[in-house]
């Protein structure tokens, strides 16, 4: 590994486990670089999970703050994991630190590298909401990351559009398209039975499938027991319709989506399901129903609708493509919305169709990735500055 660039990669959650596996492969292909995992506990063994799905390993695993694994005070968690990062970049030779997205993990990430005066590259960069406060905390994040950030990989033009408005240098932006298109389509091809018998029947029969999932922090609570409730009328009413809802591994919010669905016998409450799983459920399914702003993107690989449980999102081009749809959290506007969905022709006919991209996908071309890794070699100046994502508008 002479002469390689070590760059650490900063791992704290399922969603940043699947956004940044295809990256970490693709440096890994490189002359130049030595990508190094680093996962901080935030997840914990989820996150490891998921990067099997991918063939990875960390090289090192932090200890998790305390607390990491319930539902910490966003202080707390940060603080916790600004601690460990630090201390583990200060011992060790890195010449770039990679974060995606906008979760806690990220933000430490960005912030201890930035105070060992170390390059930060924004995975997933330029992501706006509008309002501070929503999604709560990671809005805030985002914002606070990009001002820390030397190199900034936006998923979209819209997304390098909210960088150069926030004032971000324009040779300081590469538009890749969004790596969860490259990671749902690899982890579609993986059968559903291996990881989880309980899905294998709907694997092999052409029932309608719809996926279910809600976690986040603003929805905590009421808001998550009436999708819950939602689900429950819309499974009385479609009883030829196999609703599964993909629990988080939080158990308080498990329980709020769960206690109004137990005994619905097309209602399947697997819990968390690995991630290989759920991609290729996502390719099977005909509607999804999330405040999830990756399955937003994920479910636009294989032209999934989605209803989405939130009252702003950042991940506009969805809605602006008609694949997305702001729903709230009211159950008759849940249910009004996905009768509609069920409504259109062939919707709940036929199997819905294995194969991705059958329509123009607003997040990005599945090569994303290989963007990623030739634009950190750009930025140490071992490789040519990549081209923008230019073939689709977004």
């Amino acid at each position: 590994m002479s002469g390689r660039q070590r760059i650490a990669i900063v791992v704290g959650t399922r969603p940043e486990a699947v956004k940044l596996a295809p990256v970490v492969r693709e440096l890994q292909r490189t002359r130049w670089a030595e990508p190094a995992v680093l996962t901080t506990g935030q997840h914990g063994a989820v996150v490891r999970n998921t990067l099997a799905c991918f063939g990875l390993r960390p090289e090192a695993e932090l200890a998790p703050p305390a607390n990491a694994r319930g539902p910490a005070p966003v202080a707390e968690l940060t603080a916790g994991l600004l601690s460990s990062l630090g201390s583990r970049l200060r011992a060790t030779d890195v010449h770039a630190v990679l974060v995606q997205g906008d979760t806690s993990s990220a933000l430490a990430g960005a912030m201890a590298a930035f105070f060992a005066k170390i390059p930060v590259v924004h995975v997933e960069a330029g992501l706006r909401s509008g309002d501070a406060r929503s999604p709560f905390p990671e809005e805030a994040h985002r914002r606070m990351i990009a001002e820390l950030s030397d190199l900034h990989l936006a998923p979209t033009r819209a997304a390098r559009r909210n960088l150069r408005a926030q004032g971000v240098a324009a040779d300081r932006i590469v538009v890749t398209g969004n790596t969860v298109i490259d990671a749902v389509v690899a982890a579609s091809r993986n059968p559903c039975h291996r990881t989880v018998p309980e899905l294998r029947e709907m694997e092999q029969d052409s029932v309608p499938l719809v996926v279910v999932t809600a976690h986040r922090r603003e929805n905590w609570g009421e808001p998550i027991r009436r999708v819950g409730r939602a689900v429950a009328v819309l499974s009385r009413q479609y009883p030829d319709v196999t609703f599964v809802v993909a629990a988080h591994m939080n158990p308080s919010v498990r329980t709020a989506i769960e206690e109004s669905l137990r005994d619905r016998p097309n209602v399947r409450l697997p819990g968390p399901i690995p991630y290989d799983a759920f991609a290729r459920l996502l390719s099977r399914s005909v509607l999804a129903i999330t405040d999830s702003g990756g399955i937003q993107e994920e479910a636009a690989a294989f032209g999934l609708p989605v209803l989405v449980t939130r009252d702003n999102t950042e991940r506009t081009e969805g809605v602006d493509s008609g694949l997305a749809r702001l729903v709230g959290t009211d159950e008759t506007e849940i249910v009004a919305a996905a009768e509609k969905e069920f409504a259109r022709e062939g919707v709940l006919d036929a199997r819905k169709p294995d194969l991705p991209f059958p329509r123009p996908n607003p997040y990005g071309d599945g090569r994303a990735a290989r963007r990623c890794a030739a634009a950190c070699g750009w930025l140490l100046g071992l490789a040519p500055k990549p081209s923008d994502l230019t073939d689709q508008e977004t």
